[in-house]
């Protein structure tokens, strides 16, 4: 693993040591947790962009659901 500093403004590192405090979990946890969810958000959301803005320039195709359960033999 490798250290990264991050100053944190006074309320949230409040916040943080008595959630740490209240829990017995450290506050490395906590963050680790926080950051790791929140990439996780800003990753889907770029590749959602990336796939709008390709629609929206022709480079990719769309489908009903109806195409699609056709295509895949689906449909009763």
């Amino acid at each position: 693993m490798s250290a990264v500093s991050v100053e944190l403004p006074e309320e949230v590192s409040e916040r943080l040591d008595q959630l740490s405090e209240r829990t017995g979990r450290s506050k490395t946890d906590y963050m680790l947790e926080a950051i790791t969810e929140h990439l996780d958000e800003m990753e889907d959301l770029y590749l959602a962009e990336q796939r709008l803005i390709a629609h929206r320039a022709g480079r990719s195709q769309s489908y009903t659901l109806d195409e699609v359960e056709q295509r895949l033999g689906l449909v009763d």
